[in-house]
């Protein structure tokens, strides 16, 4: 499914092959997008929807490069980015929403910790809070596991619960969600977080001011670290593009996000 596109002199990935897209962005959508493009194959033989991750930054610049038709992203755009495909394509971008996820905070299933504050949660991960036993935890230093800076995770993260303050410079970057779930695993004080979808045996997802991230608890408002996952284009979608989003939309796109483990925009 994952792989690169070859491109002929400095033409865009669509006036090359019409019958072909990529798709490049977000760890946290990777699985959904495998998931989504491969249904969408099977039911149009023919065209071609080509995955690949890297993060929403690297999504994003590759769709202001012209490396990719959609870029798949968990956060919205930078203001720079506005910028710089203002000054490549003279618009500002086009989303289309298409799913709903909850930012899980992982925490080690030895961890006898079951519920966090905002505060709590800004103390750990901007290094304030260094041990788990000021928190009525177990005799482990915290070991705090964050998203590199290109993806849309980290920012999201950052923004909402830090407030924009940089992370504690303990902190330890891992490039996909899986391996920050492994981390996580691998340390009794290890704390990190990702997308509601992603689980591993040895990791809970922890509550946050008393309320378990669920779909239920999203789509009711209640759990605060909820975001919306979504595709961008640089102007309204046409062609393959478009018929590919339409049908991420559809019932059937919307029964996936559901199957993979987020929330879908509406019940089918």
């Amino acid at each position: 499914m994952c792989g690169a596109v070859c491109l002929v002199g400095c033409l865009s990935v669509t006036e090359v092959l019409e019958d072909e897209i990529t798709v490049i962005g977000s760890d946290t959508m990777l699985e959904l997008d495998r998931r989504f493009a491969e249904a969408f194959m099977r039911a149009h033989p023919g065209e071609t929807v080509r995955i690949e991750g890297g993060g929403s930054g690297a999504g994003i610049e590759a769709l202001i490069d012209g490396r990719a038709d959609i870029a798949a992203a968990s956060r919205p755009l930078s203001s720079s980015e506005v910028a710089s495909l203002y000054e490549r394509f003279e618009t500002l971008g086009v989303r289309y929403l298409v799913a709903q996820d909850a930012l899980s905070v992982y925490l080690n299933q030895a961890n006898p910790i079951r519920n966090l504050s905002f505060d709590q949660l800004r103390g750990i991960f901007d290094g304030s809070i260094s041990e788990w036993s000021e928190l009525g935890g177990g005799p482990h230093d915290v070991v705090v596991v964050v998203r590199p800076p290109n993806s849309g995770t980290h920012r999201f993260f950052r923004d909402h619960v830090l407030g924009g303050a940089p992370y504690s410079s303990r902190a330890v970057a891992v490039a996909t969600t899986r391996g920050v779930l492994s981390s996580v695993q691998g340390h009794p004080g290890a704390i990190g977080y990702g997308g509601l979808a992603y689980h591993l045996d040895g990791v809970r997802h922890v509550s946050i001011e008393s309320v378990t991230p669920t779909p239920e608890t999203v789509g009711q408002g209640r759990y605060p670290l909820a975001r919306y996952l979504a595709f961008y284009t640089t102007r309204p979608a046409t062609g393959l593009s478009r018929r590919f989003i339409d049908w991420c939309l559809s019932t059937e796109g919307q029964r996936i996000v559901a199957e993979v483990g987020y929330i879908p925009l509406w019940k089918s």
